[in-house]
């Protein structure tokens, strides 16, 4: 039996995947079947439900400005100046505020691709970090050099067999995935303005999230090879998160002009919807009008993808440098 093969079996025996695996199942589906309950077909009769609704909620806030003017110039019958009331608008009740909630294809399936590649890393991650992990902890992987000693060949197959299937896996949930929700649009929404050019870049959004996913499983993969158990993978992303907070704090206190640029999650969203704007309202300027330019920093998908593309090669290479240097037992 090849070593991919016997890796590939290894992985999906594993009780840990296969609870991961579901636990992802039943998050993707529950919000498939939430979006289709909570939205619903916009036509004619909801159009006309919805003016008639803000038309009537237009006649109450007249009736009540009303109201309001006829009290205070009965408590201030000399001063009459002092009760000007706010006039209402029929502009200030738009129909479009009452309409049901519907699925717009165009506009809100980008977020969830986002969700989808977000859901599918974190289970990259950490079937990633156990699936290596747990060989280091048990003494499997000491067994396995006995009969493969070629350490590099043995841990690069496992990786590789890890983010062959990922990708596979991402894939087939990313098409079954969009069918879902172009389903949900076409009988609960709308799918109007969806040209060649939109699809293709839900097309590129989706091989960035595939990325995500790939990175995510390898990073779990090679901390806890480093650490030779799960927890390394675990407690590292904990102490991560916690690096993270301390430093944006610092970054405040030091006046940063974007502090939230030291944050992962920002780079996620760059990556995956090609730019994040920063403002820096420290150093905000004033327009003529009064309203608040402040200084920008667009955090670009280029930027984003080479930062974790520099964190993921070192990671996995600190982890096949030590896998070819260490000790075994």
């Amino acid at each position: 039996m090849s070593l991919a093969r016997a890796e590939t079996r290894r992985l999906f025996r594993r009780r840990f995947t296969s609870v991961i695996l579901i636990g992802v199942l039943l998050i993707l589906a529950a919000t498939v079947v939430g979006s289709f309950l909570s939205t619903q077909k916009v036509g004619p009769a909801q159009v006309a439900s919805a003016k008639a609704e803000a038309e009537r909620n237009y006649q109450e806030a007249v009736k009540m400005a009303a109201e309001e003017q006829q009290r205070c110039l009965e408590a201030n019958p000399t001063n009459a100046a002092a009760c000007q009331p706010w006039t209402p608008s029929q502009s200030d009740f738009d129909y479009t505020w009452y309409m049901p909630e519907t699925f717009d294809l165009r506009a809100e399936y980008p977020d969830m691709i986002a969700l989808l590649a977000v859901v599918l890393a974190a289970a990259g991650f950490l079937i990633g970090a156990s699936f290596v992990g747990s060989e280091w902890n048990s003494g499997g992987m000491m067994n396995l050099l006995l009969w493969r000693p070629r350490r590099l060949q043995v841990l690069g197959t496992k990786l590789a067999v890890l983010l062959g299937w990922f990708t596979g896996l991402t894939l087939l949930l990313g098409a079954l995935w969009t069918g879902a929700f172009t389903l949900i649009a076409q009988l609960r929404g709308t799918t109007e303005k969806m040209t060649p050019g939109v699809w293709q870049s839900f097309g590129l959004t989706g091989l960035r999230g595939i990325a995500l996913v790939v990175v995510a499983a390898a990073l779990g993969f090679a901390l806890a090879s480093l650490g030779r158990h799960t927890g390394m993978a675990m407690g590292a992303l904990v102490g991560l998160g916690a690096l993270q907070i301390g430093v944006y704090i610092m970054a405040q206190l030091g006046g940063a002009k974007y502090p939230e640029a030291w944050l992962g999650p920002a780079w996620i969203y760059g990556w995956i919807f090609k730019e994040l704007e920063l403002p820096n309202y420290n150093s905000c300027n004033y327009s003529s009008d009064g309203n608040c330019e402040p200084e920008t920093f667009t955090l670009t998908w280029q930027t984003a993808g080479i930062g974790m593309a520099i964190i993921t090669v070192l990671v996995v290479g600190a982890s096949m440098w030590a896998m070819r240097r260490r000790d075994i037992t």
